[in-house]
């Protein structure tokens, strides 16, 4: 067994292309070998700026050997008088198989083959040509005069198995043995790799750390470290780090300063043209304020780090004296006094501007809360839906767009307006992204709702409802972020009302086909509920159990169902349940209509029986359901199990008598629900 090495180099890549380079190589690598039916024991990449790799251990030197088979045609047409016919001659040549070696199976001949694996190092070649014209990027590269495509220019490649040179080629580019070192602290030149075993050893010679765990481990150690020597503590957050651990290949952390004066701004003036646009670290004192101190990293060593420093200091310097004229224009006027200005800005094309969405959104939130019936204040209520975009036109934001929201909340704080409304300007935009906060408040989780419903509808009504993979105006992010608010504030209420409303607002006339639209934007939101549950680990029949009604829009009430069926299904109740749940659901598809229960008809006991306990148990779950305790919805249901088998038992539904059959139906639909109380039991899988 071997090591087979891939190294393909290039110019810098993308930091925020990597993460996806790397999985779809692992991925893609281990699948090409297995195609070529290459035995192996695991694969591993690594990458840097410069570099992407892929490492198979434990390769066979052998190609697995494999049987082919191949069905040709029916023993009367391959016999004739027990002699291979034509037919039968025609198909073993065509498979490359002697015509006595054909096997009969049931009706059919077959040619079976049994082939000997052949030299791994002969098909390696196949593999990686695969691996290089299989990787696909967000974005892609041509350079001089070739048609090949790829994410940067290819300036190397290091193909080893063992170490013998597999030889690719790629627009020009011939694979060898030899690799580049760190652009600064090696020389540059190609530098030889002996055998695919020794490819680590060689890079860390080379100054370059290619295992992105150990690199990122290692930046971790020495931002928290370095912090912890300047004073203080640093906020790493992950999406930095992983950048910053795609950005160097040997880093060094460094620690810089800037002027006291700028820590007279709102903290986020600071930090976010810090980490953002300079991917520096911020560090904090214990209470959680800010030290006029930075980390930041160098892809490099530890000389000239003063230097370095300066430097970094001075672009900072600029980002900060240009935030702190801003913050001193902004103050010139109040959220309120910018709100003419909105008219300057947008919305969407025919839905006028975004002084138009604040006053809609005023509504809308007011429109919102009758469903739901929180008891907020309603004057900051409609406070905060009216100034929630004013800072859009404010130069800060307009200058550091991610400061949305955070500005307009630390303007509504200057400007003296209540607290609630500072706090729901900000929290209206969350959560902003996956894994981001929810708002805490009910002010800002109602404006938020009016706001994303808002763009949900007015971008639906122009026909631009995301599609595959196009989402532009990150609706499917909106519908999920309204999912998370609601759930987490556990808000009942029907989202056809609501949007129903908000259409309205928008002047979309009542018709059938807004009500054709109100239903696409529900069942749009409800698959991002489906997603969102299968992903928490709910069963996928359950899910389908719960969205079977079509007509239940509460998507708190759908969120709890799903919780409390999915911890159903695994009892030992569950199973009979489900089965005389399917028994009815069967039958009362076959009833032709509604009809009214008329106890006059009942022939047997068994029918009086499950009337009776159908009427008591219904008027003892009604409570459970008006509570949303559906875990003890599903121990009510389960009483009736006896009492419905015990009426197959003894009944005849189909009856030839119309009136009785229909009565029998019509029971049965009391019964049904009962038993799909929570959700469509006929969903289920028993498992």
């Amino acid at each position: 067994m071997e090591r087979l090495l891939f190294e393909i180099g290039t110019e810098e890549i993308p930091a925020n292309f990597m993460q996806g380079i790397l999985a779809q190589l692992q991925e893609l690598g281990a699948k090409k070998l297995q195609e070529q039916r290459i035995p192996f024991q695991s694969v591993k990449v690594y990458g840097t700026p410069r570099r992407v790799t892929f490492i198979a251990e434990g390769v066979a030197e052998t190609q697995a050997d494999s049987t082919v088979e191949a069905k040709g045609p029916s023993v009367k047409i391959a016999f004739k008088d027990g002699a291979p016919s034509k037919a039968a001659e025609g198909f073993a040549r065509g498979q490359g198989v002697d015509v006595k070696d054909l096997e009969v199976r049931g009706e059919y001949v077959y040619a079976v083959k049994h082939l000997a694996g052949q030299a791994v190092v002969t098909l390696l070649p196949e593999v990686l040509n695969g691996i290089l014209n299989g990787l696909s990027f967000p974005k892609n590269m041509r350079w001089a005069d070739h048609d090949i495509r790829f994410v940067r220019p290819v300036h190397w490649l290091v193909a080893l198995y063992g170490n013998k040179v597999v030889p690719v080629e790629f627009a020009g580019v011939k694979s060898g043995n030899k690799t580049r070192g760190h652009r600064f602290l090696s020389s540059d030149t190609l530098t030889e790799v002996a055998c695919a075993g020794d490819y680590e050893k060689v890079m860390e010679s080379l100054f370059v750390m290619v295992d992105q765990d150990v690199r990122k481990k290692l930046i971790r150690q020495q931002v928290e470290q370095l912090a912890v020597k300047e004073g203080g503590q640093a906020e790493i957050k992950e999406d930095l780090l992983e950048e910053v651990t795609y950005l160097v290949e040997y880093p060094t952390a460094l620690c810089g300063q800037f002027e006291t004066k700028f820590l007279q701004l709102p903290k986020e003036c600071i930090i976010t043209p810090m980490r953002e646009h300079q991917r520096y670290f911020p560090v904090l004192k214990a209470d959680g304020t800010l030290l006029n101190k930075f980390i930041t990293v160098r892809n490099g060593g530890e000389k000239f780090l003063d230097v370095v420093a300066h430097g970094n200091e001075r672009v900072l310097r600029a980002r900060l004296s240009d935030a702190e004229f801003f913050f001193k224009e902004d103050r010139k006027l109040s959220l309120e006094q910018r709100l003419p200005k909105l008219e300057t800005v947008s919305f969407q094309e025919d839905l006028g501007n975004m002084r138009d969405k604040s006053e809609r959104m005023d509504k809308a939130e007011t429109l919102l809360n009758k469903e739901i019936n929180v008891k907020v204040d309603q004057k900051n209520l409609e406070r905060t839906a009216l100034l929630c975009k004013a800072d859009l036109v404010a130069g800060m934001v307009v200058e550091f767009t991610e400061l949305q929201g955070v500005m307009g909340r630390e303007y509504a704080k200057l400007d003296g307006e209540a607290a609630e409304v500072s706090t729901g300007i900000f929290e209206h935009y969350l959560p902003r992204f996956a894994g981001d906060v929810l708002p805490a408040t009910d002010i800002g989780r109602l404006v938020g709702i009016a706001d994303k419903l808002d763009n949900i509808v007015a971008t639906f009504s122009r026909g631009l409802a995301p599609t595959g993979s196009q989402d532009p105006y990150a609706l499917r992010r909106q519908a999920l972020g309204i999912i998370n608010i609601i759930i987490a504030a556990n808000y009942h209420f029907s989202l056809n009302k609501v949007l129903g409303g908000i259409a309205d607002l928008l002047n979309i006339p009542a018709d059938k086909k807004t009500a054709d639209l109100l239903k696409q934007i529900i069942d749009f939101i409800k698959q991002r509920l489906k997603n969102m549950l299968i992903e928490q680990g709910i069963r996928y029949d359950v899910v389908d159990a719960v969205l079977a009604e079509s007509k239940n829009d509460d998507v708190a009430d759908l969120y709890k169902r799903a919780l409390a069926l999915n911890k159903f299904v695994v009892t030992e109740t569950a199973e009979e349940l489900i089965q005389a749940a399917t028994r009815v659901n069967n039958l009362c598809k076959k009833s032709e209509g509604e009809y009214a229960i008329n106890t006059d008809l009942f022939q047997k006991d068994a029918e009086t029986v499950l009337h009776n306990q159908t009427v008591a148990l219904n008027k003892e779950m009604l409570p459970l359901i008006v509570k949303f305790d559906y875990e003890a919805v599903l121990a009510v249901a389960v009483k009736l199990v006896p009492a419905i088998n015990k009426f197959f038992d003894d009944v005849m539904v189909m009856d030839k008598d119309e009136n009785v059959k229909n009565n029998r139906l019509a029971l049965l639909a009391a019964v049904q629900d009962i038993t799909n109380a929570v959700g469509d039991l006929g969903c289920i899988v028993q498992q």
